[in-house]
């Protein structure tokens, strides 16, 4: 019956039915990332495919080396706190919780600066900040233009060996991407004395974690990838070879019109230093909005060549 009725359509209506279906597009973000990065694709109308290769957050150990460098008055040699990650902010609100008091003095007169990454600054607000230090006159928040380890460093200008705490992940079972190791070497040619702090872990989720991808069939479209970090990219091809037997280029067999899109020209750095061509760089980086906006004009585009 349904077939019969749609023979009965002109031929206008055909074209209409015949509509593409949504772009399929597999993200690799942690859980704490994900369900913004769905909630932006599926607004932009396509199909996500969620393939986590990391977790991130705390552990007992992290949690003990961040709490170390908070009890007070530990905090109170220190000019600044730059938070690369939106992880590091969670990790120190969960560690500052468990001490009692405030970690700078209200009646200090130096200022000190808390320092965040685009929309990761959203979790800066009064209450955060009043742990830190009660008299809000003490501290500076500080959101560079540029939402990068890079632009960080630049937007804390000169450092003159004051003392920088640098909340950052420790991380297991893959290679640590080189923007940590980058970000702390640069802040010390600024002449910061940076204090580097395991504040949460970033660990591989193993050999299975590309099951989402390497699983769907033959005939199962695969329009693109978004990546948000090179430690997911590694993530991704180190479980392809381990657990699957693939390499990257049969995934490129498998669907050679995928698109692979990353979020910001640090990861897309990462990506092509690991052997993954980037198709698409979101330019606006301090959100995922960025990157998801560039991926549907690419996606649109393709759509659109006869």
């Amino acid at each position: 019956m349904i077939h019969a009725a749609m023979a009965t359509l002109p031929s206008s209506a055909m074209t209409a039915v015949a509509t593409p279906p949504p772009a399929t597009v597999a993200f690799t973000t942690p859980q704490s990332y994900a369900q913004r990065l769905s909630h932006l694709l599926a607004l932009k109308g396509h199909t996500p495919l969620w393939c986590p290769t990391l977790s991130v957050g705390p552990t007992r150990q992290t949690m003990s080396f961040l709490t170390s460098h908070l009890q007070p008055p530990a905090l109170e040699p220190f000019s600044a706190i730059a938070f690369t990650s939106r992880a590091g902010i969670a990790a120190f609100s969960a560690a500052v919780a468990d001490i009692q008091g405030s970690l700078l003095s209200a009646r200090g007169c130096d200022t000190f600066i808390v320092a965040a990454l685009g929309k990761d600054s959203e979790l800066l607000d009064a209450d955060f900040l009043s742990r830190i230090c009660p008299n809000s006159r003490r501290i500076e928040t500080l959101i560079p233009k540029v939402a990068s380890p890079r632009g960080l460093v630049d937007s804390l200008g000169r450092g003159d060996q004051r003392r920088i705490l640098c909340p950052v992940p420790l991380v297991v079972g893959i290679e640590e991407p080189p923007v940590v190791p980058e970000f702390i070497s640069e802040l010390e040619a600024k002449g910061w004395a940076a204090v580097r702090v395991g504040a949460y872990e970033t660990r591989w989720l193993g050999e299975d974690c590309a099951e989402p991808i390497v699983s769907r069939e033959e005939g199962e479209g695969l329009d693109a990838i978004v990546f948000t970090s090179s430690g997911e990219v590694e993530g991704l091809l180190k479980s392809l070879k381990a657990g699957f037997g693939w390499e990257w280029e049969d995934v490129r067999r498998r669907w050679p019109e995928l698109v692979v899109a990353a979020h910001g020209p640090v990861t897309a750095a990462g990506a092509e230093r690991l052997g993954v061509r980037v198709d698409v760089v979101g330019h606006k980086f301090e959100s995922f909005g960025g990157v998801v906006e560039a991926l549907s004009l690419k996606l649109q585009s393709a759509k659109e060549q006869p």
